[in-house]
Formats: C-alpha cells, sequence, structure tokens
C-alpha cells in the first residue's frame, strides 16, 4: 500500500519523501489536495505504529475511494502487442481432437494458417454483502476474431506474460509498424457495444456463480445455525403453552389463554424468521473496473462442421504462449464448457443442456436458435439453468413443518 501510494502521488505531481515509521510525508498541488482531502503538507502512515501527527491509511475507510477520484478514467482502457514464439502446433490434427468432441455431428481440420488476433480482457470488481461481506474480481477474456471465451488458465498465462516488459509494447502511433503488427484490414475488427455487453450478460453470471459458491455454502451454514437455534427456542415455548392448553377443560378461559400464548409465539418465530431473511439475504453489486485490449500472433485453425447434409466452417485459434487451442464458445449460455452438439437449423455449437428435449413435447431443439419457446408446440423455454441472483432457503415453521423464505 505504502509503494502504491507513493508511486501514484508522485504521478500527480506531488512531492513526496518517506519517513520512519512507515510513512510518507506529502507536499500536495492543489488537484491531489482536492482529490484526496489533505492538506498541503501532510503525513500518511501504514503501519502498526504512526509517525508524529500522521493519519492513517488502509483498506478500511474511505481511502480507496479517495485515490479513485484522484486516478479518475486513467488506465480504465489501454491497448498492448504481446510478441509470441512463431512456432506452429506439431501435430494440429491430435489437438484439434482433443480439444474439439461433438456427438452429433464430424468435423474436418481444413487447415493451419499464422494470423493476428484481438483480445478484450475485461475486469470486474464484485462485492457480495450479506451478515457479511466478500470482495473479489473476475476477468473475462474474449477472442475477437473467433469469439472463443478465454479458459483461466489462458489468462493466467497471458497475465504473467504481460509482466515480462520484454514481451509487452504500446499499440498506438507510428511504433506499430515498427513492431511488425498487421495493418488494420488483418486485425480482426472491434465489436459493437450491444454485442460486447449481450457477452457480458450470458458469461458473467456463472463465473460469479463459482466465486460465490464458498461465500454461500457458509452463509447457509451460519443461516441454519440460527434457524436452529429459533427453532428450538420458540418450539419449546410453543410446545409447553399447547401442553397446559390441553390440560385444561374445553370452554376454560385459562385455556384460551394459553392457545392465544401459542398464537403469539407463532406469529413471533414467522417475524424472526422474516428478521433472519433480512439478514441473510445476499446483494451482490459488480462493477466494470478496466479493458485492455491486446494484439498478438496466433496459429489459426479452419474447421469443417458437418451435420447431416450441411456444412460451416468455424475458425480457432491455437495461442502460443498459453500452448493450447481454444475451446469454442456455447452459442447459447457462452460458457467455456465444451460445447458437444450441434444444432440442425443454423449449426450452432451448444452444450447439451442447451439442446435438451421440450420437457411439453419432447422435441429436442438448440435455445441458441430458439431462446425463448419450442419451434413445435410453443411451450415456454424451460432450460434448467441457475441464476445467480436468485438463492432461496426453508426455515421449519413453529409446529415442525417448513416455511420458504
Amino acid at each position: 500500500m505504502q509503494g502504491f501510494v507513493e508511486t501514484l502521488l508522485r504521478h500527480e505531481g506531488a512531492l513526496v519523501e518517506p519517513i520512519e515509521p512507515e510513512g510518507l510525508e506529502v507536499l500536495a498541488p492543489p488537484p491531489v489536495q482536492r482529490a484526496l482531502g489533505v492538506a498541503e503538507l501532510s503525513r500518511v502512515g501504514f503501519g502498526s505504529t504512526l509517525p508524529p501527527a500522521a493519519e492513517r491509511v488502509g483498506l478500511e475507510g474511505d481511502w480507496l475511494e479517495r485515490f479513485a477520484r484522484l486516478l479518475g478514467p486513467q488506465g480504465r482502457y489501454a491497448r498492448r502487442v504481446l510478441s509470441a514464439p512463431g512456432r506452429a502446433p506439431n501435430d494440429p490434427e491430435r489437438l484439434l481432437g482433443h480439444e474439439l468432441v461433438l456427438d452429433n455431428a464430424t468435423f474436418r481440420l481444413l487447415g493451419v494458417t499464422p494470423a493476428w488476433t484481438r483480445y478484450l480482457l475485461l475486469d470486474f470488481r464484485a462485492s457480495a454483502v450479506s451478515d457479511d461481506k466478500r470482495d473479489f474480481i473476475v476477468r473475462l477474456g474474449v477472442n475477437l476474431a473467433t469469439g472463443a471465451l478465454l479458459l483461466d488458465a489462458t489468462l493466467a498465462t497471458l497475465a504473467l506474460s504481460l509482466d515480462a516488459a520484454d514481451l509487452v509494447a504500446p499499440f498506438s502511433g507510428d511504433d506499430e509498424a515498427d513492431r511488425g503488427v498487421p495493418e488494420a484490414p488483418a486485425l480482426p475488427a472491434l465489436w459493437d457495444r450491444s454485442r460486447v455487453l449481450d457477452l457480458i450478460a450470458r458469461a458473467l453470471p456463472p463465473r460469479f456463480d463459482a466465486k460465490l459458491d464458498h461465500f454461500i455454502a457458509g452463509m447457509h451454514r451460519r443461516l441454519g445455525r440460527d434457524q436452529g437455534r429459533l427453532h428450538g427456542y420458540h418450539n419449546d415455548l410453543h410446545r409447553e403453552a399447547m401442553r397446559r392448553a390441553l390440560a385444561l377443560p374445553e370452554g376454560d378461559p385459562r385455556r384460551q389463554r394459553e392457545e392465544q400464548r401459542a398464537a403469539a409465539i407463532g406469529r413471533e418465530y414467522r417475524a424472526k424468521l422474516d428478521d433472519l431473511a433480512r439478514q441473510y439475504a445476499t446483494r451482490v453489486t459488480v462493477e466494470w473496473v478496466q479493458t485492455l485490449e491486446l494484439v498478438m500472433p496466433v496459429h489459426r485453425f479452419a474447421v469443417q462442421i458437418r451435420r447431416r447434409k450441411a456444412d460451416r466452417v468455424i475458425l480457432l485459434d491455437w495461442n502460443p504462449l498459453a500452448r493450447r487451442l481454444e475451446t469454442p464458445t456455447c452459442a447459447y449460455t457462452a460458457s467455456t464448457e465444451r460445447p458437444g452438439m450441434v444444432c440442425d437449423d443454423a449449426l450452432h455449437l451448444v452444450v447439451p443442456a442447451a439442446f435438451c428435449p421440450c420437457p411439453a413435447c419432447g422435441r429436442a431443439f438448440c435455445r441458441a436458435c430458439h431462446p425463448i419457446c419450442c419451434p413445435k408446440c410453443a411451450a415456454a423455454n424451460a432450460l434448467p439453468t441457475r441464476r445467480w441472483t436468485d438463492r432461496f432457503w426453508s426455515a421449519p415453521d413453529a409446529t415442525g413443518g417448513h416455511a420458504s423464505r
């Protein structure tokens, strides 16, 4: 944190001097003063022991928001050229057979050629708030030439390569020709905004769902523990009130009072369950952080897909840094799971769940072609998918049953 703050302040024109213990003395220009809310001459500290007259800086408080104001739009978007070894894969047929497995179609490799591509690497920050809070970053990478989504292992390899200064060069101005970057027609075109947003809407939820699994599991354990404690307490009260009521004759005013007391205990229990529901309700907020446009050489596989009498040619890129062939993306779910199925109408590559039978008429159909309803019986599309924004739990009621919340 101290190194980051020192670098940022120097970049913004402030004079910074390290002081002991673990602090900085800052002479800030007016823009830095306004953004950070500090005086012209100030001291900040980062350790357990602060320098005299220093203000503590850490992840707690509003210091991250202050630094965000100081950064403004800087670092939101960047372009880089990533050089890579030009060696082609040794056995393209074997690579393709390992990566592309189709249950209802055949494919044939037409050829492998060197090419250049653009990757968009988008970073998103998510905060999940319930009785606890969890912050995490999710990176989404897409190949603009083929539409394939990058696996986490490929993203990690590219991130390591970006740290190597000798492999990375700015992608702007006259440097392009000097660094061997092809002219614009040789690069895939940038996608329009609506296409990028559509991909994000389909591809991000499953990734956030995977990140939230441990958080949600822990929350359910704590919720179940609180539900059990609440149920045990009110159930004992309810049972005791009903025992006293049943011991009295019908029409006795004391019996009516005990029955009313039991009913009041049930209402209080349901109100406490509602309080638990509000306490453990999870709110997830997602914010786009930055985008990196990455230009690099690849080896492009041209593959012919055949389904019955129809055929289609798809492109898959072999990344020389990750040394693996990119997996085609499901046309419906935008997941990195291997598609495995080819539809009859447009030869979409989809995962088996997106080509399952209609629950009403039993006909299998492609959800990428017909996302709303079945083309045969017009039944609503009931593809079983997990919605990461909806979580349900159930709790035992005061009489031993279950009340959904």
